[in-house]
Order: C-alpha cells, then structure tokens, then sequence
C-alpha cells in the first residue's frame, strides 16, 4: 500500500446505478473557447453524456452547480466519446458519440449568460451515422495524411473496420482471421491502424493497404478472396505479445522517439513503430487502465497505469516513479489543465466515481498510541476469560424454538409398493388404447414419535403416470400414533413414461413452549414402481433401428433369475433373449449374448431404450449384491447416438413453435370476436334498427375460427407432452450411456441430470 494517496481536487458521483467503462471518459476544450483548459466529458452505458467545468475555489470543496456545463440524456448507451475535427469546413472540435448502432456529431457551443444562473450550454447534432453492424470502438486521426481535418474509423463486434470521411461513408473491410474485437487506435506517423487480435497478437494495417483491399459489403471467406477481384487484405506487422490487450496508445513527444504502448493483463510494452520491442514491464498487479502522458527526460516517457488494488503507479519507462491511493479502481484514467493547473489527473471508476486529482507529499500518517508498561496479573485474566467462556457457552446453547437435528425423526413416512399387480385394476379416465391398464397398489404408513399438527399427505408420480389420489389430510398426530392409506397408481397418458418413481411429502407443525402454533416440517420418502405397471410380456423381435450393447465384467445371467416376473419358466429360449411391450405399443428386445459377457437392448424408437436399460443395470446390479459380489460393474462402449437425439430436440422444439404460433393466432381471432360482438351489440341497443351488414355471418365465421384453433392448440399441446416425455426418457438415456462409458461417480451423475435435466414439467414459460 502507498505511503501517499492521491490529493483530492475535485470529485464527483455521477447519476445512480449508472455504469461506464474505458472509452466514456475524454478531456479537451470541446467548446473551443481558446482559453487552454480542458473540459471533461463522461458519457454513461445509461445514455447520459455530461461535460464539466471544475473550478474548486480550494482544493476539494464541494461540486458547485456551474460546474456541470451540460447534462443531456441520449436515446441509446453510450460506447465512447472522442473529440476531434470531425465537421467539414472548419477546424474547430467536436463531440463524437459511439452508441452500439449509430455513431453522432456534436458541436457544443456556449451563451453568455445575462443573469447570475451563469453560461448556458447547449450541444447541437451536426451530423449522424446509422450503423449497419454493432459497434464496439473507434479510433480518429488524418487517415491518409489529410490536412486540417479527423477521419472516424469503427470496429464492429464481428471484425469490420468501417471508415467515415466526415459526413459521408467510406468504405468497410473485415480484418481476416477474426474472432472477438480487441482495442483500437490509429499511428499518424506510418499512418497505419494497431490492434490487438484474438490470437494475442498485435497487428499493423497500412491506411493505404485498407483503401485498397478488396470491399466487405458482402463478408467472404480468406479462400474467396483470393479468387476475387481487388487486393487481400495484408498485415503490415504482426507481434505475439502471448496475452490479451486492455489498451493501445500511440504517442509522439519531443524529447522521445515516437512508441507504441500496449497493456496487456500482466505485461506493459512499448513497440517501436515498425513492430519491434523497446521495453517490455511485467506487472505483479492486475492492470485496470493507462495513459502515457509526457517526456520529462530525453529518451524515456512516463505513463499513468491505474489497477484493482485502487493504485495509480507512475513509471519511467520501467522504473517505478511514484505510487499512490486512490479511492476507487480506476477503469480510464486522462490528465488535463483545469483552471491554469496542469498535469491534473482524472479518473473514472465503474460505477461513476470521477475524480481531479494531484500527486501530494502530505503523507497522512497515523500514531499509535503510548502503551501502559504495566505488569500483566495472569489470575485476573484467566478469571475473566473463565466468566467470558462460560457467558459465550450460555448464549450459544440451542433455544428451543429452534429445531433441533436429532438422530431420530419426529414424523417417518415410508411407502411400500405392492409386489403383484392390482387383481382389479383401479385405472381411471385412462387415455391408453391398450386391451388392459394395470394398476399396482401403494401403501404408505406416516409413524410419528411427537405430537404432529395438521398433517398433509402429497403422493407425486411424474406424467403420464397418475394416482387414484393425490391429497390425504389427517387429523392431529398424538405421539407413538401413525396413519394409513392406499392409492393406486396407473398409466393415464397415451406414452411411455420417463421415471419409474414417485415421491411422498408430508407436511406437519411440531409446537414447542415458545411457538404454540408449531414450526412448520417437513418428511417424505420415494418409492420405485414395477417395470409390470407400463409394460408387459411379448414376442421378440431380431429387427430393430436402435441398438445398445452394454458390457459388464461377470458372466452373463440367465434372464429367468433376473425378469422372472417376465419370464415363463416352461420356456427354456427365454434364458437369452427377452420381449417387452409397453401399453402404447411399442416393443423392445433384451438379449443376452452366450460367449461374451453383454447384454444388447435393441427397439425401433431410441427412447423406448431407456426403461429396459435402467432395470436391466438395477437388477443385475441387485443380483450381484445379494451374491455379495462388490466389483461388478457396467461400461458402454459404442457411440452416443447423439444424431436421433438431436432430432427429438428438434421434434420438441417445433410444437414449441406451434404451440407459440396458436397462442398468437388464438389472440387475434378473439380480439377480432369481441370487436364483431360489440359493433353488433351497438346496432341491437340502437332504437332504429339498421341493417346487420353481414356482421352476424362474419361473427359466426370468427367463432368457427376460435374453436378450430382452440381444438389444434389442444392437439398441439398433446403431441407436445408426448414429444416433451419422450425426450426426457431420450436425455435419461444419453446421461446413463455416458456415465458408463467414461466410469462417472453418483456425484458427477447427479451434477449432469442438474444440467440436462432441470424441468420437472414442459410450460411455455420455463
């Protein structure tokens, strides 16, 4: 930390929760009033732009009124502000805006003022640019060594410089090889543009080598351009720095030698004009901004470098001159002549923190108190600390309106799944074309150990599964009491499901002495349904579109130790090859090979895949642990059919389009139904009857339109359920197939499904 911190002049906040950044800041006498001082000018990511005047009568006194010259607010947020000679037929300056797609001219003027209020000031709009492509910055000089006058040069987000000659366009070339845009700035002095590319590199173009090359009305690849007519565009010089670039300035002093400086993240270099290096500074800080200001010794220039550490560090070429405090972390750093003192420095923060200030030797230093030489009683302070110990230990002991963490829970909620299909089946309004829809019966038993208030049972089974009831509110619990219920689930929507497993939640206030009302808990538990309950027994199949082969490390097992609930032992051909029928129709094929030691999973839809396989690696995982055989393990080694996937996405996506497409359609034909209701509701109320004019029949047709749509959307939206299950059940697969395939721990696993699988339910809103 510096010694010395950064006098204060004159600072400034400027607006609330208004953001800027490296190019918002500028100083010159934007107004030309020919007296030598400089105004600053900050422009704001908000659209503001102010100009300021300060003239503090002492150093660091309050922001006075005048010294806020203007104030304006811009339609757009501005990018940069520069000031140069960018209006033809006249030499004085100018104010250029940069917004993202629109680059302005301002002239900025002043009216003495009659009345105490002061000047008034005013900006006037010379000329605009509408931007074809969105800017990101731009540099300003005499582009080819014009006389009297500064040409504007933009870089875009995607790579094009485009060039203005004052009021008109000039023409727009696209730097090859480009990927993000880096800074900007322009050499008068081998009349060239430098900046520093996404390979980390500094790159010279020639002015000359740009007019010339061929146009980027249409962007071309490198390999077109080779065959097309006009120049390609060549570097003049290129330099690997190895980092990225915060800033680019070129500088030309009479007592040194014209230089090319460039900060990166950790270097700061200074390149002579053909490329080469002169020095180079490695910096144990994080740079924010910089500006090389002067030459006070022949030979050497000295440059402001600003860092996050709130330190502004003045160097010498790379000798370090001074360092000092700032209040703020600079992100552009000026230095300017305000009211006849030169050399003062003008930072701006983030967050709108501006500030004028001066190198001071008044360090502000602060003196430690005299300490008491008295000797030190151990008895008393270890009889203090005992007090202070046992106090600490009396606040920290847990209240009881907190809940405490007991190793035994107050409520235990289980569910046991029956192992046998319902003998009746208990399916309701269910929607599947099959013969029969099985239900299987769930019991689920709530035990509490406390008094439990207002018990409520959820039972939750993902769509297109459902449960005979979902809600169950009890009466109060006593303690050591517990309550019952049955439900039955079954398949209600026309697909297979993407989850076998369905979850409990019940809710329940304990009251404690402090909280009579009760603090509000919370239990629940999961519970895996039978493969039985969406599928069923069918004849195997040898041909099929998808096919997943699954390699474990044991001998392969018999399918009627594994499926017995699929399998008839009668049959000895089913020992090796099993099929399955889901309630929706299709089917899928399970074969276990004879020699080698995999399981193959074949179906003609790629998400059908996922049950099978799910339950085949849970039961042979089982089968092996009740054989207490701890190393078994499941790999893949094929190819993610990452194609078929892709294609259910893109399925999905479409009804999601459509679903977007009916809600507007649905919009316009009811607006369009409610204005026909009213005109006929006017010539109904009106007590000379006038002709209807075909109202009744145009009512009529929209009402026909209304339902016609409503009736699509809810087909829409089905086949969006269908869609959106099947790419569920379609993600499970592919996370599984990876897992194996790269031996993923339950943690990674779990970190993937958080990825790929965030949505519990498809909504236009999510």
């Amino acid at each position: 930390m510096s010694l010395f911190k950064a006098r204060d002049w004159w600072s400034t906040i400027l607006g609330e929760k208004e953001e800027f950044d490296q190019g918002c800041l500028c100083v010159a006498d934007v107004d030309n009033s020919g007296s030598g001082q400089d105004k600053i000018i900050v422009g704001s990511y908000m659209g503001y732009l102010r100009i300021f005047n300060p003239h503090p009568v002492t150093p660091g006194d309050e922001v006075q009124p005048e010294d806020l010259l203007l104030e304006v607010q811009l339609q757009e947020p501005i990018l940069q502000v520069e000031v140069g000679k960018f209006v033809s037929g006249t030499e004085g300056l100018h104010l250029a805006v940069l917004h993202c797609r629109k680059l302005c001219v301002y002239a900025v003027s002043g009216t003495v003022g009659n009345v105490e209020h002061g000047n008034q000031y005013q900006i006037k709009l010379m000329y605009e640019h509408n931007l074809q492509r969105t800017a990101c910055n731009m540099t300003y000089g005499p582009f080819g060594g014009v006389k009297g006058r500064d040409l504007i040069c933009i870089q875009s987000m995607d790579g094009m410089l485009m060039l203005f000659e004052q009021e008109s366009y000039a023409f727009g070339r696209f730097l090859p090889g480009f990927l993000l845009p880096g800074p900007l700035t322009y050499s008068s002095r081998t009349d060239s543009f430098i900046t520093v590319s996404s390979c980390r590199q500094v790159e010279s173009y020639k002015y000359q080598v740009l007019a010339f090359a061929t146009d980027a009305d249409e962007r071309q690849e490198m390999e077109q351009q080779k065959h097309s007519s006009g120049k390609r565009l060549a570097v003049d010089w290129v330099l690997n720095i190895g980092e990225q670039a915060l800033d680019i300035c070129v500088v030309s002093f009479d007592q040194a030698v014209s230089s090319v400086f460039v900060l990166g993240e950790r270097n700061f270099f200074c390149l002579k004009d053909n490329g080469q290096i002169r020095f180079m500074k490695k910096l144990d800080y994080t740079p924010s901004c910089f500006i090389p200001y002067c030459s006070v010794k022949e030979g050497t220039i000295n440059t402001l470098i600003g860092n996050h550490s709130k330190m502004l560090n003045v160097y010498q070429d790379v000798t370090l001159k001074w360092a000092t405090q700032l209040p703020h972390i600079p992100v552009s750093v000026k230095v300017a002549n305000l009211q006849d003192l030169k050399g003062v420095i003008v930072t701006l923060s983030d967050s709108g923190h501006l500030q004028c200030s001066y190198l001071g030797t008044d360090p502000s230093l602060f003196q430690a108190p005299r300490v008491d030489s008295r000797e030190i009683n151990y008895e008393e302070f270890d009889a203090e600390m005992k007090e202070l110990q046992k106090i600490i230990k009396e606040a920290t002991k847990t209240q009881d309106f907190l809940p405490k963490s007991e190793k035994h829970r107050d409520l235990i909620v289980t569910a046991e799944v029956s192992p046998d299909l319902d003998a009746e089946s208990q399916a309701i309004d269910s929607k599947v074309k099959a013969e029969a829809v099985p239900s299987v019966t769930v019991k689920i038993t709530i035990q509490s150990r406390v008094t439990a208030h207002k018990p409520s049972l959820a039972v939750c089974v993902q769509a297109p599964l459902a449960v005979t009831c979902d809600q169950f509110v009890f009466a109060d619990l006593e303690p050591d009491s517990s309550e019952t219920v049955v439900l039955s689930v079954f398949l209600k929507g026309d697909c297979s499901p993407s989850e076998l497993e369905g979850n409990c939640v019940v809710s329940y206030d304990t009251p404690t002495e402090l909280n009579p009302e009760g603090i509000p808990k919370v239990a629940q538990c999961n519970f895996r349904l039978p493969l039985r309950l969406v599928c069923f027994p069918a004849q195997p199949s040898k041909a099929a579109n998808h096919k997943l082969t699954i390699d474990t490390n044991k001998p392969p097992v018999s399918f009627l130790t594994i499926f017995p609930d699929f399998v008839d032992p009668s049959e000895d051909d089913q020992a090796n090859v099993l099929g399955f029928q889901f309630l929706d129709g299709s089917k899928i094929t399970l074969l276990a090979s004879k020699t080698s030691q995999r399981y193959r999973i074949q179906s003609d839809q790629l998400e059908d895949l996922w049950l099978i396989t799910k339950e085949l690696t849970l039961r042979l995982e089982e089968h092996f642990k009740k054989q207490n055989c701890k190393d078994f393990a499941c790999t893949f080694s094929g190819s993610i059919p990452l194609q078929e996937y892709f294609e259910l996405i893109d399925q999905h996506f479409e009804l999601r389009l459509n679903a977007g497409k009916f809600q507007e359609l649905l919009s316009e034909r009811a607006v369009q139904f409610r204005a026909i209701e009213r005109r006929l509701l006017t010539r109904f109320k009106d007590k000379t009857p006038a002709p209807l004019q075909h109202l009744d029949t145009l009512l009529e047709g929209t009402f026909r339109e209304v339902i016609a749509l409503a009736d699509a959307a809810e087909e829409n939206q089905a086949k969006m359920f269908q869609a959106f299950t099947k790419l569920k059940s379609a993600t499970h697969l592919v996370i599984m197939l990876i897992s194996l395939w790269q031996k993923l721990s339950t943690d990674q696993v779990a970190i993937l499904e958080a990825t790929f699988l965030p949505l519990a339910e498809d909504t236009q809103e999510l």
